[in-house]
């Protein structure tokens, strides 16, 4: 193999790398709705997206991971959404901090 060759070759495959890294996580929208989170319960691999939308005519919500410590988060007004990555595996209950009724969870492989 020529130097040449061997810089081309290198160079194409740090390319192809690149936009594998660059692909877009997969994405899985939970709907809320009717004070209930649809589908209440979801599978996703790890470095998948989840995107909750708030489809209700009136009403407030949000989704929060209380038992990850992390603070209330603000509230999701009709027609709003909120977008997390799940980098690790394991189980992710959430709730609604208005409505703790509402509660979800995210398992992730």
């Amino acid at each position: 193999m020529t130097t040449a060759f061997k810089t081309v070759l290198f160079i194409a495959l740090m390319l192809s790398a690149n936009l594998i890294n660059a692909a877009e996580p997969a994405l899985t929208e939970v709907e809320i709705i009717k004070f209930k989170f649809l589908p209440q319960e979801i599978t996703i691999k790890a470095g998948d997206k989840v995107r909750w939308i708030n489809k209700e005519k009136r009403q407030y919500h949000n989704v929060w991971f209380e038992q990850l410590g992390e603070p209330e988060p603000d509230y999701l007004f009709p027609g709003d959404s909120y977008e997390r990555v799940f980098k690790e595996a394991g189980s992710f209950p959430y709730r609604c901090g208005p409505h703790p009724e509402m509660t979800g969870m995210v398992h992730v492989k």
